[in-house]
C-alpha cells in the first residue's frame, strides 16, 4: 500500500476519554504559577516531585483510564463495575509508581478522574456537568468489597479533622468542581482574563473552600486557614490576570512554600474540573466515537 493511502484508525470513545484525562492531568502540572504545586518554574513544596515526573506519571495512566472507559461502554451503575474500576485503579496505581519509582504523583487524581471516565463513557449522549458529577457520584457511593483497609493518608487526615477527604468530594458529586472550580472557569473566561489565568483563578477558587488533606497532612489547620484565606485574597484582588491578584498569588506562593503546604487535593480537583469542562463542551466529540 502506498503511504499516501494509509489512514489513521478512528479512537473509540474509551481511547478518546483516555486521551482528555490524560491530557487534563498534562494541563494542570503545567499550568503555572500555581502556589506551592509543581509547575513550569519549579517543584514548589516538594522535593521528590518535578515537571517531567508528573508528565510521565500522567502518561502511564492512560492503558488504565480507557479500561475503565471500556469497562463502562454498554454498562450501569452497579457493584460489578464499581469493583472493575477498583481494579483497574488498583493496576493503574501500581504502573504509576513504577513509573515514578515509588512517588506518589496522581493517586487522588485516578480516584477522580477515573470515576469520571466511566461516568462518561456510560451515557455519552448525557454529558453535562450536572449528570457526569451524579454518575460518578452514583458509582462512588457503591463499596468495592475488594479494595485494601488501611487509610490512606489523606483518610486519616478527613478523620482526624472531621473534614471530607477525596472518597467523600466524589461522593457528593464533587461539590467543589460544579460549585467553585467550573463557575470561576467560565466568569473568567468570560471576562476575557485568558485561559491560563482562568484555569488559574478556577485553582484558587477550588482552593478557597476545600479542606485540602494534603495541606491537612503537611500543615495542620494553620496551614488550611492560610491556603484558603490566600486564595480569596487572589480573587477579591481582581484574579490571576490583574496586577494586584499576581501580588497576592506570589505571597500565597511564599507562604504555602514555607509551611511545606502543597494543596495537592485542590490540584487533583483541577484537573477533575478541566477534564469535566472538556468533556461537557465537547459532546458532539464524545458521541462521535467509535
Amino acid at each position: 500500500m502506498h503511504a499516501f493511502n494509509l489512514q489513521s484508525k478512528p479512537l473509540s470513545l474509551a481511547e478518546r476519554l483516555a486521551d482528555l484525562a490524560v491530557d487534563a492531568l498534562i494541563d494542570e502540572a503545567d499550568l503555572s504559577p500555581k502556589p506551592a504545586l509543581v509547575d513550569r518554574r519549579g517543584n514548589g513544596a516538594h522535593s521528590d516531585l518535578h515537571l517531567g515526573l508528573m508528565h510521565a506519571s500522567a502518561l502511564s495512566l492512560w492503558p488504565a483510564f480507557k479500561e475503565m472507559a471500556d469497562a463502562s461502554v454498554f454498562g450501569a451503575v452497579g457493584l460489578p463495575l464499581r469493583e472493575a474500576l477498583g481494579r483497574i485503579g488498583r493496576e493503574g496505581e501500581t504502573a504509576m509508581l513504577a513509573t515514578t519509582n515509588g512517588v506518589n504523583t496522581h493517586r487522588g487524581a485516578i480516584w477522580a478522574l477515573g470515576l469520571l471516565v466511566a461516568a462518561a463513557a456510560l451515557q455519552p449522549q448525557a454529558n453535562s456537568a450536572g449528570a457526569l458529577c451524579l454518575r460518578a457520584a452514583r458509582l462512588a457511593l457503591l463499596d468495592d468489597r475488594y479494595a485494601p483497609r488501611p487509610l490512606s493518608h489523606g483518610a486519616q487526615v478527613a478523620l482526624r479533622y472531621g473534614v471530607r477527604g477525596a472518597r467523600e468530594e466524589a461522593q457528593l458529586g464533587f461539590p467543589a468542581v460544579l460549585q467553585r472550580g467550573l463557575p470561576q472557569l467560565e466568569r473568567s473566561r468570560a471576562q476575557g482574563h485568558g485561559e491560563q489565568n482562568a484555569r488559574l483563578d478556577a485553582l484558587l477558587a477550588i482552593m478557597t473552600g476545600l479542606a485540602d488533606t494534603c495541606v491537612l497532612y503537611r500543615a495542620g489547620e494553620a496551614g488550611l486557614r492560610a491556603m484558603q484565606q490566600g486564595a480569596q485574597a487572589v480573587l477579591d484582588a481582581g484574579g490571576s490576570a490583574s496586577l494586584a491578584g499576581r501580588r497576592r498569588l506570589h505571597e500565597l506562593d511564599q507562604c504555602l512554600v514555607a509551611l511545606n503546604a502543597s494543596p495537592g487535593g485542590a490540584a487533583d480537583l483541577l484537573a477533575a474540573c478541566l477534564l469535566i469542562d472538556r468533556i461537557a463542551s465537547g459532546a458532539a466529540f464524545i458521541q462521535g466515537a467509535v
